[in-house]
């Protein structure tokens, strides 16, 4: 499988990760984070979003120094997304580590939630001006 070929399935599983992912953090928004199974379907759809994420960024840099190529990124759109993403998965492994030995939402997880829906939005505009990439035929 040709390197495009294969970021055109990441990308359109990202597409479908990012609606999943919005659902999900909608869902706990809505509810408070209550509920068990939620917050566990959340912790693993949110793993997998971030290994996609990781698998998109090395189709399109490889094993070179991630944050030197974000930092050279004309687009802003796509530095700022990519600090947010850096964000959201620290701030995702603490918020986790106080869920699994507590059992409750803690405003960490909040402020997790709040980054999470701006970089979801970031990641929108990432999309939206990628589009036509999704909309191409494979030759």
């Amino acid at each position: 499988m040709k390197k495009s070929e294969k970021l055109r399935l990441c990308n359109r599983i990202l597409l479908l990760l990012v609606v999943v992912m919005l659902l999900s953090a909608v869902q706990l928004e809505f509810t408070h984070s209550s509920g068990v199974w939620p917050v566990w379907v959340h912790i693993g759809l949110g793993c997998l979003f971030m290994a996609v994420i990781a698998v998109h960024i090395y189709l399109h840099f490889g094993r070179s120094d991630w944050f030197a190529k974000f930092r050279k990124q004309k687009s802003v759109v796509t530095r700022i997304l990519w600090w947010l993403t850096v964000i959201v998965a620290l701030s995702g492994l603490v918020a986790f580590a106080h869920w699994l030995a507590s059992g409750v939402h803690a405003p960490i997880g909040g402020v997790h939630g709040k980054i999470g829906f701006l970089m979801l939005a970031f990641a929108l505009g990432h999309i939206i001006k990628r589009f036509r990439f999704f909309l191409a035929r494979q030759r």
